[in-house]
């Protein structure tokens, strides 16, 4: 039973209104199926070449972040003298270098004294515009004092990077409510180095000293790895400095017995440890002590005389004998009262006063009222600390191999050496002990870094990886791939031939010519027949569909 296929009829919708089915159609296209193998083949490759550009790039890290114009330039001539690859990334404006170069061009750079201008801080008020409030006036001295301040911490030479935030409060008129200022540093050392104490100090105190009113207390200094690096005083900070007295002591001690055994062992043919108990304890005493003798320091009292009961007032008209003077008198020292057990008199005791007297004969009574000094003796006593309350020292001497043990004559005289060089004292308890042993064999320490860790490692890594997932995709991608579109072509191929063998023929150029209506109406057998269905089907997949549709519903009426 002959069916007439119908032509598509003209719906009115847009070429582009279903993508999709535009799509297929394109590549339902004979021309676009011959060539999609080799479009495919060719994305692939591509792809495997990104995939190999992407990996073999070596990480980049960033060096330095913005650099003025002129820095720029200098810093990739300096680079590329040197032989490192330097790039400009736009996107964050810094000169980035493989992470393998980073400190090998940080140490030129640095060499060359490149970059030579840097951010300045105060160059954040020259920008100020014009109307600002008065908060945005603080905020930009505040944020230009941080910057100074990093500038001048990062002069110093264990410090690569350096951050500063100050906390100032606003001024207020109500006293009780003003509150000092507070900085916060962030420190960022350089590999290998760290800051003493005294360095710390130093740059407590330059903080502090860098805004009014803000004290040493109130900074606080952090490194990298987020440890304190700024000890408050307490009882903390004290039990740590007693801590470093201690090892400071040990340590010296250390030295000296290095200082002695190594012209007598050699280096590396002992080890010494010293324990020292080290008295840390400030302690004063005052002491106050009298003397029981005194010495006469103040005498007071009068004497009566024998006749002066009997003489006569005198009287009569002042003038002539009756304001004769007396005779003249003797003066004498009087001695002073012993005292049972008395000791000697203190020579800073002042000397009793001068006391006019007569001869016993012509006392008849005296009264004295005398005050005397006891000794004093005050004595103030302070120990510092510092001082070793018992000293341990512990020797080990390395016996060579295939010579002969040390003698004990000779490990006394070595024991004596150490005991005078630590200044061992026997009422302390010290102790000191010196033997002789054999050595582990130490462990060969590796003469560089492990392979893994080489520049040339990741390198060979990269490259490897690379190349490994170019050839996964071809191999799984590109090569299943063709097979298939091979497959295809050979078959089409396969019904071109059966096509020719039923008579419709392809031209000489080798496109075949589209299979239409009049060639199936035009068959005279059925495998002509089928061959013009095959290939009109496989020419005109929807008007093929559409047929088989108008076929079933035929069949279903």
């Amino acid at each position: 039973m002959a069916t007439q296929l119908t032509p598509l009829p003209d719906t009115g919708v847009e070429p582009f209104a279903n993508p999709v089915k535009q799509l297929n159609g394109m590549l339902a296209q004979p021309a676009v199926r011959r060539s999609l193998p080799m479009i495919l083949m060719v994305g692939l490759i591509a792809s495997a070449a990104l995939t190999w550009f992407t990996l073999s790039t070596p990480t980049q890290k960033t060096l330095f972040s913005g650099l003025p114009d002129t820095d720029k330039a200098s810093v990739i001539n300096a680079l590329k003298a040197g032989g490192i690859t330097g790039r400009l990334d736009d996107s964050t404006d810094s000169v980035t270098v493989a992470e393998s170069d980073y400190s090998k061009a940080r140490m030129l750079l640095a060499g060359q004294g490149l970059p030579k201008s840097a951010p300045a801080g105060y160059a954040i008020l020259d920008n100020l515009p014009m109307g600002a409030s008065r908060a945005v006036e603080g905020e930009r001295l505040r944020q230009a004092r941080e910057t100074e301040l990093a500038r001048s911490i990062e002069d110093i030479d264990a410090v690569a990077e350096a951050r500063v935030h100050l906390a100032v409060p606003e001024n207020t008129v109500f006293v009780r409510d003003n509150a000092a200022p507070t900085a916060s540093v962030v420190l960022k050392l350089v590999g290998g180095r760290s800051l003493s104490d005294a360095q710390v100090s130093s740059i407590v105190n330059l903080v502090a000293s860098s805004v009014p009113g803000m004290k040493p207390e109130g900074v606080t200094i952090v490194d990298q790895m987020g440890a304190l690096l700024s000890k408050p005083d307490g009882p903390g900070a004290a039990n740590d400095a007693r801590i470093r007295f201690q090892n400071q002591v040990e340590q010296k001690y250390r030295d000296q017995l290095t200082t002695l055994l190594t012209p007598l062992v050699g280096a590396g043919n002992f080890t010494a440890e010293v324990s020292a108990d080290v008295n840390l304890d400030d302690t004063s005493s005052t002491r106050e002590s009298y003397d029981k003798s005194g010495s006469l320091r103040a005498e007071q009292g009068n004497w009566t005389s024998k006749d002066s009961a009997a003489a006569t007032p005198p009287g009569g008209i002042p003038g002539a004998l009756s304001n004769t003077p007396p005779g003249p008198t003797t003066v004498t020292t009087p001695k002073p009262q012993p005292t049972p057990g008395a000791g000697p008199t203190p020579a800073a005791t002042p000397a009793p006063a001068a006391t006019p007297t007569l001869p016993d004969t012509a006392k008849s009574s005296d009264e004295y009222a005398r005050a005397y000094d006891l000794g004093k003796e005050v004595s103030v006593t302070r120990n510092a600390p510092g001082g070793v309350k018992r000293l341990s020292v512990a020797v080990v001497l390395r016996d060579v191999e295939g010579s002969k043990p040390r003698s004990p004559v000779e490990l006394q005289q070595i024991t004596d050496l150490v005991r005078s060089a630590v200044g061992a004292d026997p009422a302390r308890n010290d102790q000191v002990t010196v033997i002789s042993r054999k050595f582990a064999p130490a462990t060969t320490a590796a003469s560089g870094p492990a392979f893994y860790e080489s520049s040339w490692f990741s390198m060979i890594v990269r490259n490897v990886t690379a190349l490994v997932i170019a050839l996964l995709v071809l191999l799984l991608g590109v090569r299943p791939l063709s097979k298939v579109l091979l497959k295809k072509r050979d078959e089409a191929n396969r019904g071109d031939r059966d096509l020719a063998a039923l008579g419709i023929g392809a031209p000489a150029n080798g496109n075949r010519a589209p299979v239409g209506i009049d060639q199936l109406e035009g068959a005279q057998n059925f495998d002509q027949r089928l061959g013009t269905v095959r290939g009109f089907t496989r020419d005109n997949p929807a008007r093929a569909a559409l047929a088989v549709r108008d076929m079933i519903k035929a069949d279903a009426r």
